[in-house]
């Protein structure tokens, strides 16, 4: 396939490595023995002898349908109860590459918690998505956003339509559609929405969405609300991708078969709890020859790949105007917040009167705004530095030796050699919290992740690389990890690679020469 494509750059494999059988059987084990105490301590409670701390329906509404179902909230009741400790942790300082933690105890089994009043200082940040270390409190590098606050304030309290469309947010839309190489962009003030809320703009009954099984939840919430049929085809996998995009053209729609008004194919860049990267031109090819639309989220690979941080569209060598519609986030690699969709002059124009979020949100704040626009300046170049492409290739530098030496050490990570995303395998559900606490105990912050939010084997720590980090802290991380995962035994890995998620080549269409 290499040489019908000379002008796409290599993709690399993504890792996904099987663990042993018996670490799934354990896994399985685990979650019966929990599940089982669970329903003993729900009987404990129903006869009395435990307190139950979780909300209850008022005496006077006793007969009525519940709102809260006893039954829904089992997992929460029972299992996060037990590790909830672990999230939501209060930090009281900037969060850049280390931070400050409030320190808190609880005495009833984490259902409250109480402050000590003391603060644990210094903690390495290996959780946020500050890829290229903009979260920062520099008062050289933040003057510009400084003084567009004290220009226009904080908040707008108007919609763009109304009287909330600043020559800030007009600034902002003309630089990003430059910096992504589109024809047009438009900026929304949350990220999640900029999904949630465009996606039903864009397709409705009568339409089909073929998503990754692996999206993230604002898309498929998007894609639900929308009205449109929904398709899922296996992560990554074209074989799955090409059979349902056939099916499609074939058979149109159920019943009637009448055409699809439009077949959309739905794509992260960088997928969040994989750490894989999409298969752009293998997608784009696809997409070309059964005249599908396609709409690639990059929340987590804009500024994060590419040789100038230009996203998975120039880490493939993909023209961004093969893909229709360019979503992606200022709240990871531009450390603001919101989000924006590009392409096409006529699709941004239809999104201005059509998208609910576009309509009915309130503008950007304009500090926001500015610090979205600094730090775009930075990756570009045009503030006159060569600051941004200095983290651009730090944070590639930081990724490769922080995946590199994981593995070296016999831990079971997934994903692309390039996505700033590791998701380490934990795998039982007893060590996600026995690993988030001792790591915090070493001055070291993760995010542990477990059922539902990943298959119910497949428990992870999901660390974040910034460019940032400095190799000495990547190399203390890295000193800890190797001595607990000895501690508690999470060194899984006999390199051997998985079946899942099932990545097949064989597929009858040709890439673009």
């Amino acid at each position: 396939m290499g040489n019908n494509v000379p002008h796409y750059r290599p993709r690399g494999e993504d890792s996904f490595e099987q663990a042993p059988l018996y670490v799934a059987v354990l896994t399985y084990m685990g979650f019966g023995i929990v599940t089982l105490f669970g329903y003993f301590r729900d009987f404990l409670r129903a006869v009395g002898l435990e307190k139950c701390h979780l909300a209850q329906e008022r005496e006077e509404q006793k007969d009525f349908v519940p709102l809260y179902q006893d039954f829904e909230n089992f997992y929460t009741r029972n299992l996060y109860m037990r590790v909830r400790d672990n999230w939501n942790r209060p930090i009281c300082s900037l969060p850049g590459p280390v931070f400050d933690l409030m320190e808190r105890v609880s005495d009833d089994y984490n259902w409250t918690f109480k402050f000590t009043g003391k603060t644990i200082e210094n903690v390495i940040n290996m959780g946020s998505y500050n890829y290229l270390g903009f979260a920062e409190n520099n008062t050289d590098f933040l003057k510009t956003v400084a003084d567009k606050t004290r220009e226009y304030g904080v908040g707008v309290c108007s919609t763009r339509q109304e009287l909330g469309n600043l020559d800030i947010h007009e600034e902002l839309e003309s630089l990003a559609a430059k910096f992504l190489g589109v024809e047009s962009a438009m900026t929304f003030g949350m990220g999640f929405a900029t999904n949630s809320m465009n996606v039903p703009a864009l397709v409705g009954k009568g339409c089909l969405i073929l998503s990754d099984e692996l999206n993230h939840t604002s898309l498929i919430l998007g894609a639900r609300l929308s009205g449109a049929t929904i398709r899922v085809f296996k992560h990554n996998n074209m074989q799955s991708l090409e059979k349902l995009l056939r099916e499609a053209v074939c058979s149109g729609q159920p019943r009637t078969h009448r055409p699809w008004r439009k077949i959309l194919i739905m794509v992260e860049g960088i997928y969040s709890m994989e750490g894989s990267l999409v298969r752009l031109p293998e997608i784009v090819a696809l997409k070309k020859k059964y005249k599908a639309y396609l709409y690639l989220d990059e929340a987590h690979s804009i500024g994060a790949v590419g040789p100038t941080g230009r996203g998975v569209t120039e880490h493939f060598g993909v023209d961004p105007a093969d893909v229709d519609v360019l979503m992606g986030t200022f709240t990871k690699s531009f450390g603001a917040a919101g989000g924006y969709i590009a392409g096409s002059k006529e699709l941004v124009d239809y999104l201005r009167s059509h998208s609910h979020s576009a309509v009915y949100a309130s503008a950007m704040s304009p500090p926001v705004a500015e610090q979205i626009i600094r730090a775009m300046k930075c990756i570009m170049g045009v503030d006159g530095t060569s600051e941004g492409q200095r983290r651009v290739k730090q944070l590639a530098e930081n990724t490769r030796y922080f995946r590199a030496r994981l593995q070296e050490m016999g831990f079971i990570i997934y994903g692309n050699q390039d996505s700033p995303v590791v998701p380490l395998l934990l795998y039982l559900p007893g060590k996600v919290g026995a690993f988030s606490r001792a790591m915090l105990k070493r001055n070291i912050g993760v995010v542990v992740v477990g059922f539902p939010a990943t298959p119910i084997t497949e428990a992870r720590a999901r660390f974040c690389v910034s460019a940032a980090h400095t190799r000495a802290m990547l190399d203390k991380v890295l000193l800890n990890l190797d001595e607990l995962g000895d501690l508690l035994l999470v060194k899984f890995s006999r390199h051997k690679s998985s079946p899942r998620p099932e990545l097949f080549d064989e597929v009858d269409f040709e890439l673009d020469t």
